[in-house]
């Protein structure tokens, strides 16, 4: 087990996507680094003023005003506000030492239109952990010392909230195979309705969650495990990235991986295994006693954490095709 670097950590040396080096520069960042919203994610609105106050990182201002532009040292894009529509990126003259950074948190199956990216960005900031700015959906942290917890008290199964049934996908294949063997709670959208202020004492009733991500994908990782079920303090059963790239983020005895058993049924088994001994369902949260779970701290810390980057200096490049990088078959 990871112990000293907070596991999730990218290892040192690693590096973002293969680039065109230009020649160094010898640009001057004044005190104060600029960095441009030009879109807010999903619409979503934050405070700009954070960066020092609440992360500690100085020299960093924050603006959505696009009026901005032709000042900014850097300008940060989120590519699904941008995806349907090129002509949506900035127009104007660019600054030649002006960096783009590409913000992504989504797979594959959710993005469209990468190609018109090409030779546009400098640096991209996504959940995987060979990104230039590495933004995770969460990790965990080392205690200094061991600590006594308490588990939940369990009186259900196994529960799974899930607001986008997307047909064909492995996690409704699999889902439809395991519910022939075990009795499965489902919340969301299309099912039981679940209030988020109910949400947690809801779901740590269960014994297990199903940790389903929608995509098969190197280090998509997403708040299904860190807030939905770690959150809840139940068991996570985990469908998506292999075994070793979740291991690269939590301890193996701390969640159950679909791809262990050879069928559905066979997980299922073991699950009702688990139902019936105590002792041996407790060990999946001794790793408790040495570890807290730390979520995505949200936006305003994502965009200070991109500022403190740029304010950095990192070297110069072109990303000549972010598709070709974040579409590769990249499995670590």
């Amino acid at each position: 087990m990871r112990r000293g670097k907070e596991a999730g950590e990218p290892v040192s040396g690693s590096r973002g996507p293969k680039c065109h080096k230009n020649q160094p520069t010898n640009h001057f960042f004044t005190k104060e680094t600029l960095l441009l919203l030009w879109n807010w994610p999903w619409g979503a609105r934050f405070p700009l003023d954070k960066c020092e106050t609440e992360y500690s990182i100085k020299g960093c201002k924050l603006s959505a005003d696009r009026s901005l532009y032709s000042a900014a040292d850097a300008v940060i894009i989120h590519h699904a506000d941008i995806m349907g529509n090129r002509n949506a990126l900035p127009q104007q003259p660019r600054n030649p030492y002006q960096r783009w950074i590409w913000l992504n948190l989504e797979p594959p199956l959710i993005i469209s239109n990468l190609d018109m990216l090409d030779n546009l960005f400098n640096l991209t900031m996504t959940f995987r952990r060979d990104s230039d700015i590495y933004n995770p959906y969460g990790h965990i942290e080392s205690l200094e010392e061991p600590q006594n917890f308490t588990i939940p008290a369990k009186s259900k199964l196994v529960s799974w909230v899930v607001s986008k049934w997307y047909p064909g996908i492995r996690r409704i294949a699999y889902y439809e195979e395991l519910k022939k063997h075990i009795s499965v709670d489902i919340y969301g959208a299309r099912h039981m309705k679940l209030s988020g202020e109910k949400f947690q004492s809801t779901i740590s009733q269960y014994k297990f969650y199903l940790a389903f991500e929608n995509s098969v994908y190197p280090d998509y990782i997403t708040e299904k495990l860190w807030i939905n079920a770690l959150g809840s303090w139940t068991v996570p059963v985990v469908l998506g990235a292999s075994r070793e790239n979740y291991e690269k983020y939590i301890p193996g005895d701390a969640f159950i991986h679909v791809d262990d058993f050879p069928t559905a049924k066979e997980l299922a088994a073991y699950l009702l295994e688990l139902e019936k001994n105590d002792e041996k369902y407790r060990k999946y949260f001794n790793w408790r006693s040495r570890h807290r779970v730390s979520p995505w701290k949200g936006w305003p810390y994502s965009y200070c954490k991109a500022c403190e980057t740029i304010q950095q200096g990192p070297r110069y490049q072109v990303i000549r095709s972010v598709a070709k990088w974040f579409l590769k078959d990249n499995s670590f």
